[in-house]
C-alpha cells in the first residue's frame, strides 16, 4: 500500500543525527521491507521549546500547509494510510489529522505520548493538539511501554494501541570480525588491546545527555582501581562540557568523534562493555546497537530501558541516577570476562529474535493491512 510518512519532531533526512532520526529512518525501512511504498509527506518541523506565540504561528502555518498538501495529494495517487512518527506536546501533528480525515484514509501513529500535567502550561497548544490526534488515530504503534497508560486513556479501544519493540537491522552490527575491529581501534586510538574497553555512543547535548555523561564520569571514578579504557563516540554543542565532566578520568578516556556508520559498527564490535546511565531515555537506540554487536550493557534502569535490556541476561541495570550501583555493575562485568561473553552472546540472540527489522516489518504489515481492510469495509 501507499503510505504518507511524516515526522513532526525531526524529518528522517535531517542533517543532525539522533535516536529520533534513526527510528524514523528505521520505520521507513521496515515499511519498505514489508513491501509498502513510503513517501515523505512533509518536512515541516513543529518542535517548540515552550513559546506559546511560536506554537500559535506553527498551528497557523500547519493549517495552510495541510490545505496545500491535501490538494496536491488529491491530484495524484492517493495514499492508503497516513503514518506519523513521534507525536507529543512539544511536536504536535498539524497535518495528518486534517489530511487523513479529508482523504478518508486511516490515521496511524508511532511513538505517541500524552502528558496530562502539561494541560494549561507552556505547551498547552501542543498538548491539546496531541490529545486530539491520539483520539483520532485508528492505530498507535508504541515502542516505549512507559507512554502507554496515558495514551490509553484517550483511545476508544485499547486494541488500537499495539506494542512495537524498538528495532534495527541487527545483521549490520554482526558482520565485522571482532579481532580485526579491535586491532583497528587499538591503532587509531592508541589503546592496549589487552585491557577491557568500555564504550559510550551518545550525542553531546545540554540536556539529559550531558546529565548522563556526568553520571557516567562519577560512576567510573568508583572503579578507578581496575584496568579499563573508556571510548566515547559523539559530538554536539555540549562537547566542551562533556570533556570537562570526563576530564578527571584522565588518560583512560579516548574520544572517537562521530565515525561514519560503518566505522561506528566496527567500534561497537571492538568494545567489551557498553556503559550508559540513560537518564530520562525513552529506550536508547545505542543500547540496541551495542547488544546487536554482541556487547553486554550496563545502563540506568529508567524509562523504556528495561524493555530493551534484559537485566541479568544481556546486561546489568542500575537504579537511574545511582552512581555507586552503576559502578558496582561495571565492576562485576569487568571482573568476570566469561559472564561478559555469555551476556554478549545472549544480547545478540535476543536482538535477532525480538528487535530485528524483519520482526518489526511483519508486525507493521499485519496491523496496517488489517486497519486498511477495515477502513475499506
Amino acid at each position: 500500500m501507499r503510505i504518507a510518512f511524516y515526522a513532526p519532531m525531526k524529518p528522517p533526512d535531517h542533517p543532525v543525527p539522533s535516536g529520533d532520526r534513526t527510528m524514523a529512518r528505521g520505520l521507513i525501512a521496515a515499511l519498505e521491507h514489508a513491501g509498502h511504498e513510503v513517501r515523505l509527506a512533509s518536512r515541516f518541523r513543529t518542535f517548540d521549546n515552550g513559546d506559546p506565540a511560536r506554537q500559535e504561528r506553527l498551528r497557523t502555518l500547519g493549517g495552510k500547509l495541510a490545505e496545500r498538501l491535501f490538494l496536491r495529494l488529491r491530484r495524484g495517487a492517493l495514499p492508503d494510510v497516513w503514518f506519523t512518527y513521534h507525536l507529543y506536546h512539544k511536536a504536535p501533528d498539524w497535518l495528518g489529522p486534517t489530511i487523513s480525515r479529508r482523504l478518508g484514509i486511516p490515521y496511524v501513529l508511532a511513538e505517541a505520548s500524552y502528558a496530562p500535567k502539561q494541560a494549561g502550561g507552556r505547551w498547552d497548544i501542543g498538548h491539546r493538539a496531541a490529545a486530539a490526534a491520539i483520539e483520532r488515530a485508528a492505530l498507535i504503534f508504541q515502542p516505549n511501554p512507559v507512554d502507554g497508560a496515558c495514551v490509553l486513556s484517550l483511545l476508544r479501544s485499547p486494541d488500537s494501541m499495539v506494542p512495537l519493540p524498538p528495532f534495527l537491522d541487527t545483521s549490520a552490527f554482526r558482520a565485522a570480525q571482532r579481532d580485526a575491529c579491535r586491532a583497528e581501534f587499538a591503532e587509531k586510538l592508541n589503546l592496549d588491546a589487552a585491557e577491557p574497553w568500555l564504550l559510550t555512543v551518545a550525542m553531546m547535548r545540554n540536556d539529559q545527555k550531558l546529565i548522563s555523561y556526568r553520571r557516567l564520569a562519577a560512576a567510573l571514578e568508583h572503579v578507578a582501581d581496575l584496568p579499563w579504557r573508556l571510548l566515547v563516540s559523539g559530538t554536539g554543542p555540549a562537547e566542551a562540557e562533556v570533556r570537562a565532566a570526563l576530564h578527571p578520568l584522565g588518560e583512560r578516556v579516548r574520544f572517537a568523534g562521530m565515525p561514519d556508520p560503518d566505522s561506528l559498527k566496527r567500534l561497537y564490535r571492538a568494545a567489551d562493555l557498553y556503559v550508559w546511565p540513560a537518564v530520562k531515555e525513552a529506550w536508547g537506540m545505542t543500547l540496541l546497537e551495542a547488544q546487536s554487536a554482541g556487547v553486554p550493557v550496563v545502563a540506568g534502569n529508567g524509562g523504556g530501558v528495561p524493555a530493551v535490556v534484559a537485566d541479568g541476561e544481556t546486561g546489568l541495570l542500575a537504579p537511574e541516577g545511582d552512581d555507586a550501583a552503576f559502578a558496582e555493575a561495571v565492576r562485576k562485568l569487568l571482573g568476570e570476562p566469561d559472564l561478559r561473553q555469555r551476556m554478549g552472546s545472549a544480547a545478540s540472540a535476543r536482538m535477532v529474535e525480538r528487535h530485528d527489522i524483519s520482526v518489526a516489518a511483519r508486525l507493521l504489515h499485519a496491523q496496517l493491512t488489517a486497519i486498511a481492510n477495515t477502513a475499506v469495509a
